[in-house]
C-alpha cells in the first residue's frame, strides 16, 4: 500500500477540479490510498502529509507564480525541511491558469524547486505534447505541451463547472495514475 497526498490551493474552483482529477487517477491504481487536502486544511493534516509516500502539489498560476496561499503553505514546511522529513518521497505538480500559457511553467518550476530543496524525487508527466500537429486535436492528452507536470487552462469568465477542458482533466488523471504507479514501483524497489 502506498499513500499519496494531494495538497492544493484553488482560488476560483478550477484548480480544485483539476486536483479532483489527479485524485481520481491515483485512486484508480490498486494499492494506493489517496488523500485530497485543500491547502487551507494543511495544519490539520500534517500527519497524513508526512506519512505520504508521494505528495502531489497543486496551485493556480497567478501572475506567473503559485498563489500566495500556496506559497504560505510552502513556507510552513521549513521545520520539515530542517528535519529532512520528506527526503526521498516522490513529488509531482499541477497548475491551472486562464491563459493558454499563463506562464504555468514558472509555477511548476517553483513547485519542482521546492521539492528538490526537500530532497524529494520528482515525477514528471511522461507524455508527449498533444495537439501539436495538423492531425492533433484539443482533445489530446497534454494539449498544452507540459512535461514537468499537468497543466490546465480555464477561461477567466467561466466557472469550474465548465472549465478546465476535458482533455486537461484527463491529463491530470494520467498524472495521478503515473504518480501512484511510480510510488508502488519505488516502494517495491526499496523493499528489495
Amino acid at each position: 500500500m502506498v499513500k499519496i497526498a494531494i495538497v492544493y490551493h484553488s482560488g476560483y474552483g478550477h484548480t480544485a477540479v483539476q486536483a479532483k482529477a489527479v485524485y481520481r487517477g491515483a485512486n484508480e491504481v490498486a494499492g494506493a490510498e489517496v488523500s485530497l487536502i485543500p491547502v487551507e486544511d494543511y495544519a490539520q493534516n500534517w500527519e497524513i502529509i508526512d506519512a505520504a509516500d508521494a505528495i502531489v502539489f497543486g496551485s493556480p498560476t497567478y501572475f506567473g507564480s503559485a498563489s500566495a496561499q500556496f506559497k504560505s503553505f510552502l513556507d510552513e514546511t521549513s521545520g520539515r525541511w530542517l528535519e529532512g522529513r520528506w527526503v526521498n518521497k516522490l513529488a509531482a505538480g499541477f497548475t491551472n491558469s486562464a491563459g493558454m500559457s499563463g506562464d504555468k511553467l514558472a509555477t511548476l518550476q517553483q513547485i519542482n524547486h521546492f521539492a528538490m530543496q526537500h530532497g524529494m524525487i520528482w515525477v514528471g508527466l511522461g507524455l508527449p505534447p498533444g495537439n501539436n500537429t495538423s492531425t492533433g486535436s484539443p482533445e489530446d492528452l497534454n494539449r498544452l505541451g507540459g512535461f514537468m507536470g499537468a497543466m490546465s487552462q480555464a477561461d477567466a469568465d467561466v466557472g469550474p463547472e465548465v472549465a478546465p477542458a476535458g482533455s486537461d482533466l484527463r491529463t491530470a488523471e494520467y498524472l495521478g495514475r503515473r504518480v501512484a504507479e511510480t510510488a508502488l514501483r519505488w516502494q517495491a524497489g526499496a523493499a528489495t
